[in-house]
């Protein structure tokens, strides 16, 4: 395979991991607190030689995440929470602390505020949150102060990554980072609501087709500098 050949087949590695990158979002339409990936292009360029045009080839390997707000969503959830503006819940998980926008919470057996996967929620100070079960109010102010029955408990904590480059996707609505995270004052809490995911599903599906028609275009290309190759050789050959 030549230069053309190489540089058709790298471009069409990107855009299967694109495809694989949009059905994902489009899968996680519905999914509370996701947000959608986008594919980053890369171009690698290298001279050849003394007096040979160089070699550009094209590398989509980077996910990123888009920040936009999602649609925010009335539960008349007690637990149900939901941010406006930017920030992260903090979680305690068994692979250490991870951010999350999905706040759909409920009390575990101790009385602390746990994900559905059973990860407690932490305040501001890194502590799992405690909620007396005999409460018979339960209300949080737009700083995320918890109180029950109009006594204050905790604040619960919203948090920005120190280095946003660093945060790597767990398990869809979670995020791991390499540095550490540092909190986020300017956010609001809304109880009794959820944000939802950020995917707009007709958008997606258009650029899957773009993605889609890209590809069988470069696959065809391929092909077809597969059998010029092959001409050639036969040609020379006789």
């Amino acid at each position: 395979m030549d230069n053309a050949g190489y540089t058709a087949l790298t471009r069409s590695v990107g855009l299967n991991r694109e495809m694989q990158t949009i059905a994902n979002n489009i899968a996680n339409a519905s999914t509370t607190g996701f947000r959608k990936e986008g594919m980053l292009f890369s171009e690698y360029i290298t001279a050849l030689g003394k007096g040979e045009d160089s070699l550009s080839m094209a590398d989509g390997n980077v996910r990123v995440t888009n920040d936009a707000q999602g649609p925010l969503t009335p539960t008349g959830g007690t637990f149900d929470f939901a941010i406006e503006g930017d920030g992260f819940f903090l979680i305690d998980t068994p692979n250490g602390q991870a951010l999350t926008r999905a706040g759909a919470f409920t009390p575990n057996e101790q009385g602390e505020l746990t994900t559905h996967d059973g990860y407690r929620l932490l305040d501001n100070g890194g502590a799992p949150i405690f909620v007396p079960s005999d409460a018979q109010n339960v209300s949080v102010a737009a700083d995320g102060t918890i109180s029950a029955d109009g006594q204050p408990l905790t604040q619960i904590g919203l948090y920005l990554p120190d280095d946003p480059n660093s945060m790597s996707r767990s398990d869809g609505v979670r995020f791991f980072t390499e540095g550490g995270v540092v909190p986020q004052e300017d956010a609001v809490i809304l109880q009794g609501y959820v944000e939802n995911s950020n995917v707009n599903p007709i958008t997606e599906v258009s650029r899957m087709i773009e993605v889609q028609h890209a590809y069988t275009m470069g696959v065809k290309f391929v092909e077809q500098e597969d059998e010029r190759i092959k001409s050639v050789i036969s040609t020379l050959g006789r």
